[in-house]
């Protein structure tokens, strides 16, 4: 990868291929959702956020809304990472203001009482093929899917949880065990994203969302490796497709990440000194992030500093800006607007 100053016409694709840009590309975890007022139109037309997900032609839209409004040069598939295990077999639903819930629970059953159900996946593919249909050129279009020791722990635990306390039990007491459903995992995992670089998409992000909670060996088997394995195989079916990995939480032990997991890209979440990530990451490889949501939320001159902040860390690394974490319901759309100005330097 060679860090240079360009102006493409797929800003973020050529970023993510090792091409610094004058003006870094931009886009934002989850800026396809509830702080904008035509996705909440459509989510209380279309009712739960799971039928939302696999109504292949409103999925495409909520898609398509925030690159109409703000013309990121990402557009990311609007889904959820629990479509997964949904295709593995467990019964997935949302409670109104809890979050997931999937049955039966693998802290309390096998993978063998599972029933393999992937044609779940096919209207998320059929997403990918609307939205490629009606996205501009220019706009880069990320695919996406959950990690597994992130995935795990909802399917381990059957909900989300602070400190993914039954995901680390179960690996600690019986490791094999838990190996069988990373594993489970991975070959889901391999298949879905082949499926949607196949049906179009650019570029794919691995979200582990919960790799903060585990410590230093533990990741380096539940994080490190299965990650690892995704993008060996993606590499071997797509190998001009680029991969980025985000392990939320991983702090120092994104050293670790980059060079076990060989990710194209790193993201970095909000609580990482950016200027300590581009002295300690090796050269050459790009990052994304890692604007604090708050911050986003604050906006005005605190806003602005937190910008120029993590622009000014990277004189010579290829970046792409984006929040450290997705985007909050709160978030005022002209804290956004002032963001995409700040950064393109409007």
């Amino acid at each position: 990868m060679t860090a240079q100053l360009s102006k493409p016409d797929r800003p973020l694709l050529a970023t993510l291929k090792g091409e610094r840009q004058a003006v870094p590309p931009l886009w934002l975890m989850r800026q396809a959702g509830r702080y904008l007022p035509e996705y909440r139109a459509l989510r209380a037309e279309k009712g739960g956020f799971l039928e939302l997900c696999y109504d292949s032609a409103c999925a495409a839209e909520v898609t398509l809304q925030p690159i109409r409004r703000f013309s990121f040069d990402g557009a990311i598939l609007f889904s959820d990472i629990l479509v997964v295990p949904h295709a593995l077999g467990q019964h997935l639903w949302f409670e109104t203001g809890e979050g997931p819930r999937l049955a039966p629970q693998l802290s309390q059953t096998g993978l063998d009482t599972l029933e393999s159900r992937p044609e779940r996946l096919a209207p998320v593919i059929e997403t990918v093929r609307q939205v490629k249909a009606a996205l501009a050129p220019e706009t880069t279009f990320l695919g996406f899917a959950g990690s597994p020791w992130t995935v795990a722990t909802y399917m381990v635990a059957g909900a989300g949880s602070k400190d993914q306390g039954a995901a680390r039990r179960l690996a600690y007491a019986d490791p094999v065990r838990f190996q069988a459903i990373i594993d489970a995992i991975i070959a889901v995992t391999v298949d879905y994203l082949s499926a949607q670089i196949d049906a179009g998409v650019d570029a794919v992000q691995l979200f582990d969302s919960w790799a903060g909670s585990l410590s230093p060996s533990q990741f380096e088997r539940w994080v490190i490796a299965p990650n690892a394995a995704i993008v060996a195989a993606l590499r071997a079916r797509h190998p001009e497709t680029p991969i980025i990995g985000f392990p939320k939480g991983a702090g120092a032990k994104l050293v670790d990440y980059a060079g076990g997991v060989g990710a194209d890209a790193i993201g970095l979440d909000e609580t990482v000194d950016p200027v300590w990530a581009n002295a300690a990451l090796p050269a050459g490889l790009p990052v994304q992030g890692n604007l604090d949501p708050l911050a986003l939320i604050a906006g005005g001159a605190t806003l602005d500093a937190a910008i120029d902040r993590i622009l000014a860390a990277f004189p010579e690394r290829a970046h792409i800006f984006n929040l450290g974490h997705g985007i909050l319901p709160d978030t005022p759309i002209d804290h956004v607007q002032r963001l995409v100005d700040r950064v393109r330097g409007s």
